[in-house]
């Protein structure tokens, strides 16, 4: 009659309780280890945008360089320009002077013979003159020996002992100008020039060897992960990096001939720096990219203005004999 009462069934709650938790915590782990990499991967897009950004700002800044450096090469050759128009009018004023030399002499055919001398050396004096700024300012070195000719005539016409040291100067000086040819600053341009015309010519794309071609097993072992693409296919520049690159190689160049045109040593051998950088980023390496960097060496060597201590001793000793007496 009192019987005792049965417990209350147990209910299986409990059982689902611990999987929850456990599911819970897992995906807030996942939830958290996401956000981690998403956030990590924003901070690398954003620092390599910034890198960009000043690549691009460096790139622009190096061509407003490149600009501005064109722009002073263009006034220096038009300031050169206006110099030669200069030096043309006085080489026009000293023939109409050589010109009035010659009259005077006509006229003073029956003076003295110290008065005959004395216009024979100015006129020595003259064309020696003439030869000097031909050489320094134009590396005319025809014109140049034409008027040291003219000067050896005018001085054997001149009597007197006193004189032979005067033309042993100028036969010396004369045996120093057929040294440099047709001038050694026209030479270099011309080398120049032909050094330029052959970088069209070198390859931009060099085959690689028959060896080379066969698919070594790790390229195949990652083709159906990534695609490899070796760099000696697809060259170091882009197109438009291949242009920008082109050009600063042709203003290098120009430098180099405007460099050439004034005598500028230094600037000379730096534009050529420069273009040696240049020539490996346009060009793969080849036999022909080889020889046209051993030539710009050889080319960075050419002395623009050679150094030759007889040029201008005749006309110091001439001024000095004339002084003395």
């Amino acid at each position: 009659m009192n019987e005792l009462e049965s417990p209350p069934p147990h209910r299986p709650v409990l059982r689902w309780i611990l999987p929850l938790v456990v599911v819970a915590v897992g995906a807030g782990a996942a939830g958290w280890w996401g956000w981690s990499q998403w956030q990590a991967q924003q901070t690398r897009t954003a620092q390599r945008e910034a890198e960009a950004a000043l690549l691009v700002q460096g790139l622009s800044d190096s061509l407003e360089a490149l600009r501005r450096d064109q722009r002073s090469t263009s006034q220096r050759v038009q300031d050169a320009a206006a110099t030669n128009r200069v030096l043309r009018d006085e080489m026009l004023g000293l023939s109409q002077r050589s010109a009035l030399l010659e009259e005077n002499l006509a006229k003073l055919a029956d003076s003295t013979r110290h008065s005959a001398q004395a216009l024979q050396l100015e006129e020595t004096e003259l064309l020696l003159s003439q030869a000097g700024q031909r050489l320094a300012y134009a590396d005319d070195v025809d014109g140049a020996k034409r008027l040291y000719a003219l000067a050896a005539t005018a001085l054997d016409d001149v009597q007197g002992n006193d004189y032979l040291n005067l033309r042993q100067a100028l036969m010396q000086e004369r045996n120093a100008l057929d040294t440099l040819g047709s001038g050694t600053r026209t030479a270099v341009q011309q080398r120049l020039g032909t050094f330029a015309q052959a970088l069209t010519a070198l390859p931009e794309k060099v085959e690689a060897p028959a060896a080379a071609t066969a698919t070594p097993w790790w390229h195949t072992l990652l083709a159906p992960f990534v695609t490899i693409t070796p760099t000696a296919a697809q060259g170091p520049l882009s197109s438009a990096e291949r242009v920008a690159a082109w050009d600063s190689l042709q203003l290098e160049l120009t430098l180099a001939r405007a460099a050439v045109e004034r005598g500028d040593q230094a600037a000379f051998e730096q534009a050529l720096d420069r273009v040696g950088l240049w020539l490996p980023r346009l060009w793969p390496d080849s036999p022909a990219l080889r020889e046209r960097r051993a030539e710009l060496r050889q080319l960075r060597t050419s002395v623009l203005r050679p150094a030759l201590p007889e040029l201008g001793s005749t006309l110091q000793q001439l001024r000095t004999l004339r002084d003395g007496s």
